[in-house]
């Protein structure tokens, strides 16, 4: 029988990234709502609000062994994984990521069974680099196909990426699409005053980019935009960098982009950022979801990007912004300019970002994982309809 509040397990990197924004925010709610959620991982989250009631965290100890040359950590991940499952009832254990979490929570799972400790449903939510990158590792995919195929339930952020997965993966396990969701934080400072914080004139147009700078966001691509630009000193890029910059500052000095780009690293209110900007530029080769896009829509700024994976199941060319081929430098840099040059063309494209990006609120994504944890719950338990409680 279904309780009205579930104790949740809450598995992911705590690292900035698309994936730890997403799950952080999905237990954030979830303790909103008066569940239980219960956060595993080495460090805290990103964004964790540890004083919210309903919100606790428990750190996974890694400890380095002579014996081995790397310290692990999906077995200390799976012992910790038990120890929560058991002392606080969990009756949910979502994973963000196959590898290696959906992993060490099988393992947990088969220690859990052999000492007859009642284990939670395992949920696994795949993000994209488990099934673009290492699934595609002839060393890790068979473990990754097993996470995936044993797991209760499985969830991808895109349409793109279930099908990508089913595809690399060839398998028959039902998978669910529930995509990302971003919540605008009301904005404190002023546009002004942010862009007297970056050093930027309040007439000069803002293009701005979030990302954790992996080579798959061709932050490259970002620098030659701006290169083609360099005769219009009004436009400027600012960087929120969720890695370090270092790689790439030999290439602003050499373009000479030292007075065009911009970066701020590891920023908690991005949101003051984007309302500053004017335009989004993303030029990522591969993408599941986007989240970074889905944020700048949010407050209302029209996105230039790449049309790859499951950024047009969000984001509308011609209406929303506009999305060009991997790589097509000359395109995104020729709109850029266009777009500086059409103000009222950018707050319509804005406004329209805005109201597309509010089709994927918290509270409705949410109730859509709520939905599917019941149903995983009544399905695990032979309960063959019971409603959702409110």
């Amino acid at each position: 029988m279904l309780d009205n509040k579930l104790n949740i397990g809450i598995v992911c990197y705590p690292s900035i990234g698309g994936s730890g924004i997403v799950a952080t925010q999905l237990g954030d709610k979830l303790a909103s709502l008066g569940h239980n959620v219960h956060f595993i991982s080495y460090d805290p989250p990103f964004r964790l609000n540890l004083k919210k009631p309903g919100i606790f965290f428990h750190e996974v100890t890694i400890k380095e062994y002579s014996l081995f040359p790397y310290p692990d950590y999906t077995l200390p991940l799976s012992v910790k994984m038990v120890e929560v499952a058991q002392k606080y009832k969990l009756d949910i254990l979502h994973v963000h990521y196959a590898v290696p979490h959906a992993t060490a929570a099988l393992l947990a799972k088969d220690i859990a069974n052999k000492e007859k400790i009642q284990f939670p449903h395992v949920i696994t939510t795949l993000h994209g680099t488990d099934i673009t990158l290492l699934a595609r590792d002839k060393n890790l995919m068979p473990v990754i196909k097993y996470a995936v195929e044993f797991s209760c339930g499985v969830t991808a952020v895109s349409q793109a990426l279930k099908t990508e997965t089913l595809s690399v993966l060839k398998i028959n396990k039902g998978i669910t699409v529930i995509p990302n969701f971003y919540d605008p934080d009301p904005v404190c400072p002023s546009r002004s005053e942010i862009r007297k914080k970056i050093k930027i004139k309040y007439t000069d147009f803002l293009a701005i980019h979030l990302s954790n700078l992996r080579p798959v966001k061709r932050i490259g691509d970002l620098l030659k935009i701006m290169a083609k630009l360099k005769k219009h000193p009004h436009i400027k890029l600012l960087i929120l960098a969720g890695g370090d910059f270092k790689s790439f500052k030999p290439t602003v000095k050499k373009l000479g982009l030292q007075n065009k780009i911009f970066v701020r690293a590891n920023v908690l209110d991005v949101e003051n950022y984007i309302q500053a900007a004017d335009v989004g530029l993303y030029t990522s080769g591969e993408e599941s979801f986007g989240m970074g896009i889905l944020e700048t829509m949010a407050h209302g700024v029209p996105v230039l990007s790449t049309d790859v994976g499951g950024i047009p199941e969000f984001m509308q060319n011609g209406k929303t912004g506009y999305l060009f081929k991997v790589a097509d430098v000359n395109g995104m840099t020729k709109k850029l300019l266009e777009l500086s040059n059409d103000e009222k063309l950018v707050i319509k494209l804005g406004q329209r970002a805005k109201l597309r990006a509010a089709e994927f609120s918290g509270e409705m994504i949410v109730n859509k994982y709520l939905d599917y944890y019941f149903n995983i719950v009544r399905e695990c338990h032979g309960i063959k309809k019971q409603q959702k409680p409110k």
